[in-house]
């Protein structure tokens, strides 16, 4: 329960106790002052995080993940460069918790610091503000040489949702070397729902790392795919029910189903009856999707799968095929 100091005696006490010469006190001070219920908290806030003990400067940063008073964003900017890797850490996981959007202004000018580690909590933190602001600073981080902060690129652009950025981006999931860039992009380029991405996202159905081809199945399920681009997509995503990692064929499942692939329905039958129950699972509501009536005998038969969930899956593909076909 928080405490409501109701005097200048209370915060005066916390002020002394701010100066203690024990660490643990100072440390129990930010603790009250982040209860403190007056506008004074912003500026003492800043004091603690210059504290000589990082015990304190972490508690202090932690605290600061309620407040987003520009000194306390600029303070917690500070610490990311603290000797200390626990406050950095601390100050970076308080940044990334901010919700205004006036906030980006005091972030954005260290999105190109010398330090990587910044870049990526500056960037983190800018990501849900969607601040209009951060799509240059963003993009341009897309050619870091540290491929964490192109990472956090990625994902602000995807927050952005500006279709200038969808060239880059693309590139990005055809040529980055590294794997998790690739899945980055493949997840952000899901905002164009359209087959603008297309291209790029079959090749990352057929890249090395099986991460990427789940992230670009599972992006091509949300596009808007004119007749053409549909059915290629389909058959791209066909041939991934045979990838050798069962998280890829699951995600091929899902999107053939929300796609409403017709050409899918024999393959799908197959994974009906895979050993893995979670395809099994997919397979049965892909099916319903379709609406196909040559899968009613199939679906009878998962109805009664020894899975709970592919049961119910199953029931409730039968409901909606049956449901189709009345007229």
């Amino acid at each position: 329960m928080s405490t409501i100091f109701d005097d200048d005696a209370e915060l005066a006490q916390i002020r002394e106790r701010l100066q203690h010469s024990d660490s643990a006190v100072r440390r129990i001070a930010v603790l009250q002052l982040a209860d403190w219920d007056g506008d004074e908290h912003a500026l003492l806030f800043v004091e603690t995080l210059r504290d000589a003990d990082a015990a304190v400067r972490a508690e202090a940063a932690r605290a600061l993940e309620a407040f987003e008073s520009p000194e306390g964003v600029a303070g917690l900017v500070a610490l990311l460069s603290d000797e200390d890797d626990e406050v950095r850490e601390t100050a970076a996981h308080s940044l990334s918790e901010l919700k205004q959007q006036t906030s980006a202004a005091v972030l954005l000018p260290h999105a190109a610091h010398a330090d990587p580690f910044v870049r990526v909590a500056v960037l983190r933190a800018v990501r849900e503000l969607r601040a209009p602001g951060s799509f240059e600073p963003a993009l341009a981080a897309l050619a870091d040489e540290d491929a964490a902060v192109r990472r956090e690129a990625v994902t602000v652009l995807g927050y952005l949702k500006q279709a200038d950025a969808l060239p880059a981006l693309t590139a990005l999931l055809s040529r980055d070397a590294d794997a998790e860039v690739r899945r980055a992009a493949a997840g952000a380029v899901g905002y164009a729902r359209s087959d603008a991405a297309l291209a790029a996202l079959l090749d990352g159905l057929r890249d090395s790392a099986w991460q990427v081809r789940e992230e670009a199945a599972t992006t091509i399920g949300k596009l808007a795919l004119p007749p053409q681009g549909l059915a290629q997509a389909g058959a791209e995503l066909i041939v991934a029910l045979g990838d050798a990692y069962w998280q890829v064929r699951l995600r091929a499942a899902r999107s053939l189903g929300r796609l409403r692939v017709a050409a899918s329905l024999g393959a799908l039958l197959e994974v009906l009856v895979h050993p893995i129950s979670n395809l099994r699972k997919e397979a049965a509501l892909a099916l319903g999707e379709l609406r196909a009536a040559a899968a009613l005998s199939a679906l009878q038969v998962a109805a009664e799968d020894a899975d709970p969930e592919v049961r119910k899956a199953a029931r409730l593909a039968l409901t909606q095929i049956q449901t189709a076909q009345v007229p």
